[in-house]
Formats: structure tokens, C-alpha cells, sequence
């Protein structure tokens, strides 16, 4: 008995550690003291539903989705479990399992407001889908928005004094007119951001699905991963960095949309740039350039409320369109999210890749955008419920059947904004500072130099921003988790 006493009292111990780990937003700490807790009790639904949401915070829904079922098994009445489970696949965007797991949180609790509200909130939802689902046109009757389009027959207000476009030539004086109008929360005119995003879409069109980028000897290359919607840290990149140009290249890998509420004021100026000089802006698509990501987590909110329904259609078409991986030089592999479920992957299957569509649930297009790296060796379901977890004996064989140096991969925040994993030969870089301004995290970009391309990390602290929160513009049902 006495032995029993004091493992419960042990692993009570670490729950409480846990809890306040999570407080102050130690999330993956908190997972370790939740874990330990569970391997001195595991008969303790508390310690599995408190994992869970320490996984949600860290946006790694399958195993908060594991975590939140294993608790729902020890105590099927309790209603924790079903509350987390819900809130993961509400998350991931499947909108009708989460509708179950409320349904049954209401049943446990049928007088708790909270409940009854958010219920509320995913029936609404789940009806809305079924909705759209109804209405939409089968994908083979489906004409491109982009080319109903002609910004030129739109006319700009003689009382618009923003930036202008002289022409059909986007030059740097216009792109840093229209970034000082950002910041100052300004918009640009309709005509103006049809334009950027036309002739990106163009641009983007015409590439591969895997780029290969020259780097001459003794010049400098820089690449950043997710930004996020995080406008006012993306100028303090460039005021870090410099403006990009053809002497001072850019890749940004992905994720520039979503969960910051100033998305569109970021896509616009990357794409401005791309406009202005090809060579100077790389874009890699990552997972949150999808119609499903966009749908929940703000950016198609915050193109409606500033623009109009039009680039919503548009931007999701453009999106299709940016290429899934880059290599420099022959030697560094860079990608959104990582590798895949299967060896022998080589560099020519993944230029073959058909990637004008929204992402698939399972392949190669998938993995690229939506894997993670772990540390342990071979293969592993992934964290985030989509894709796979890769080990170090993944990355090194797929680096060495592509003779290739180093992946480089974002997707994932990190507290330094970077991580050096797999024996030096992975690293994942965040450029999301204090990310949805709760994080704490720093954010970094890698500056690559010829002809060694040494990867020098420099990191910075977030700066900042006018007081709109993120997520302003995510699904209504969303936020209330938030």
C-alpha cells in the first residue's frame, strides 16, 4: 500500500511540474513531465487529456488525437478527453469527427455553457461544409478565376494615394512605397494587387516543381521558413538582411499565410518582389498554402475582409502553383516540411510531380509539405496526424542517392528559431519570432555563402505590431480555443 501511496503521489508530482511547465508556455517540457506521470500511472485519464492539449499547443494533432483517445479508454466518462480529441480535429480541419466528440461532451455535461456554445459553433460548421459541398462545381467544370481577370479595365480613384504601378512594370521604388503603406496599415488598391498576383501566377506557372538555384562563387544566398502572416517581422528581416535583389536572393520556404493577421500584406510583397526580379525572390509552397488551412486558420477571412471573395478564389489558384522543393547548387536540398514514407526517392520523381492541385492526403506532394524529422532512427507515424516522422538513417541514405549535402527544412517553431538535427545533415529554420505572439520563440534565416555553402544562422527576437491578434480573421469556432 505504502508503495503504491507514493507512486501516486509521484507522478502527482509531475503533474504538477507539468502544469506549470505549461504556463509558461513550456510546451514540450511540459509533454516530458506529463509523460513521466503516465509511466508511474497510466490508469490516469487527467494525466493522458493534459498531454493532449500540451501536443495541440504544439500544433501536433495525431498525437494529441492518441493522447485524448487513450483518455477517453481509461475513463470513457470523461469528458476532458472528448473536449481535446475535438478540439485536434477541429484543428486539422475535419469538421465532423470533432462534431461527434462535442456532441458527446454535451451529453457528459449537459449544463456546461461552454459546451452547448462551442456545439453550437461545429454544427454550424459541419452544415456549412455540407453546404458548399453541394454547390460546388465538379472540378472538370471548374474555370480558372485568373483568367477571367483584367486588371487594366479597373480603375484607381483619383483620392487613392497609395502605391502605383506605372504600367506593366513592377520596380522597387513601388514595392517599398507599398511596404510603408503596411506598415502603416494602408491597403493597396484592387487594381494593384490583381496585377502582383497575375503576374506571379504567371511566373510560377512557367517553373518546375523542383528549382534549381545557381548561386555564383562569392555571392550569398538566404533562406527563411514560415513566416505566418507576420508582416512586421518580415521588415525586420530586410532591415537585417537587405532588401532582396539579384545580388541578395531570397528562398522563403512556405507558410507565409495564416494565423497572423497581416497574411496579405506579407503574400503581397513576396510576390511584389518575385515580380520585380525573378531571380531575387525563390517561393516554396508549404502546408499552409491549401484551401483547407486557409478556411480555418484566418487567411481566407482576412482576404475577404480586406479585398474581396474574387482573390480568395485567386490566391488558393496561385498557390497550386508554387514549386515544392529547391536545391542549391546541386548540394542543399530545401523543402517546407521533409522525406518520405518510402526510400529511393530521387530528385527527377520529384520534378515529375503534377503539383497544380490542392495538396493530397497521402504521396510524395504530401510528405514534402507535411513530414518532420525525430530522433530516432527509420520511420514513424507522424505527430501532426499527416505525413511521417524520418530519423537521421533516412535523411543521410536519401542525401546520398541525390549526392547531396544538407536538407534544409521549416514547418516546425523552434525556441532558437533553428535546429541542427540528424548528425549536422538536417535544419530547420522558423522565421516567426514570439509566433501567434504567445511563443516566446526567437526566429532565424540561414544565409548561405559560395562557394563552401557554410550555413551561417543568424537569429532575431520578435518587434512590434499594430494590436490586432492573431488568428483576427480564423474560423469563428477556432479562435474559441484559442
Amino acid at each position: 500500500m505504502e508503495a503504491e501511496k507514493s507512486d501516486v503521489s509521484r507522478a502527482e508530482e509531475f503533474k504538477v511540474q507539468a502544469n506549470e511547465a505549461f504556463k509558461v508556455r513550456k510546451y514540450a517540457q511540459a509533454i516530458d513531465l506529463y509523460t513521466q506521470a503516465i509511466e508511474i500511472d497510466s490508469q490516469n485519464a487527467v494525466y493522458w487529456a493534459n498531454r493532449s492539449f500540451a501536443h495541440l499547443k504544439l500544433e501536433e494533432y495525431g498525437s494529441a488525437i492518441q493522447d485524448a483517445s487513450t483518455a477517453i479508454e481509461v475513463d470513457p466518462k470523461y469528458s476532458k478527453g472528448y473536449y481535446r480529441r475535438g478540439a485536434a480535429y477541429l484543428a486539422m480541419g475535419k469538421f465532423k469527427e470533432a462534431l461527434k466528440d462535442f456532441q458527446q461532451v454535451k451529453r457528459i455535461c449537459p449544463n456546461d455553457p461552454d459546451a452547448t456554445k462551442k456545439l453550437k459553433e461545429c454544427e454550424k460548421a459541419v452544415m456549412k461544409i455540407k453546404f458548399e459541398e453541394a454547390i460546388a462545381a465538379p472540378q472538370s467544370e471548374k474555370r480558372s478565376v485568373a483568367e477571367s481577370i483584367d486588371f487594366h479595365t479597373i480603375d484607381v480613384e483619383p483620392q487613392y494615394s497609395g502605391a502605383r504601378i506605372e504600367g506593366d512594370t513592377i520596380t522597387m521604388e513601388f514595392v517599398k512605397k507599398m511596404m510603408e503603406d503596411f506598415k502603416n496599415q494602408k491597403c493597396l488598391h484592387k487594381r494593384y494587387a490583381f496585377q502582383i498576383v497575375l503576374q506571379t501566377r504567371e511566373m510560377l506557372q512557367a517553373l518546375p516543381s523542383l528549382v534549381d538555384v545557381t548561386v555564383p562563387e562569392g555571392n550569398h544566398f538566404t533562406v527563411c521558413g514560415d513566416v505566418h502572416g507576420q508582416f512586421y517581422d518580415l521588415l525586420n528581416i530586410f532591415e537585417l538582411n537587405g532588401l532582396p535583389s539579384d545580388d541578395n536572393p531570397y528562398l522563403f520556404n512556405g507558410d507565409f499565410v495564416d494565423r497572423g493577421s497581416f497574411s496579405l500584406e506579407v503574400i503581397l510583397t513576396l510576390f511584389a518582389f518575385k515580380c520585380m526580379s525573378p531571380s531575387a525572390m525563390y517561393l516554396a509552397r508549404g502546408n499552409h498554402e491549401s484551401k483547407s488551412m486557409n478556411k480555418i486558420y484566418g487567411f481566407e477571412g482576412e482576404v475577404r475582409s480586406k479585398l474581396n471573395e474574387t482573390f480568395v478564389e485567386l490566391f488558393a489558384e496561385v498557390f497550386c502553383c508554387l514549386p515544392l522543393a529547391h536545391v542549391i547548387n546541386q548540394k542543399v536540398f530545401i523543402v517546407h516540411g521533409g522525406l518520405f514514407s518510402v526510400d529511393g526517392v530521387k530528385l527527377s520523381d520529384i520534378r515529375a510531380i503534377d503539383r497544380f492541385c490542392e495538396p493530397p492526403e497521402e504521396g510524395l506532394m504530401c510528405e514534402l509539405l507535411w513530414s518532420d524529422p525525430q530522433p530516432s532512427l527509420g520511420r514513424g507515424p507522424s505527430k501532426r496526424g499527416v505525413g511521417l516522422s524520418f530519423g537521421g538513417d533516412v535523411t543521410k541514405r536519401f542525401l546520398q542517392e541525390n549526392n547531396l549535402d544538407l536538407v534544409v527544412r521549416s514547418h516546425e517553431v523552434k525556441d532558437e528559431g533553428y535546429e541542427i538535427e540528424h548528425d549536422g545533415k538536417l535544419i530547420t529554420v522558423f522565421s516567426a519570432p514570439n509566433y501567434c505572439d504567445q511563443m516566446g520563440n526567437k526566429g532565424a534565416f540561414i544565409r548561405f555563402e559560395t562557394p563552401e555553402l557554410k550555413p551561417n544562422i543568424v537569429t532575431f527576437s520578435a518587434v512590434p505590431h499594430p494590436d490586432v491578434k492573431p488568428m483576427a480573421y480564423a474560423n469563428n469556432f477556432l479562435r474559441m480555443f484559442q
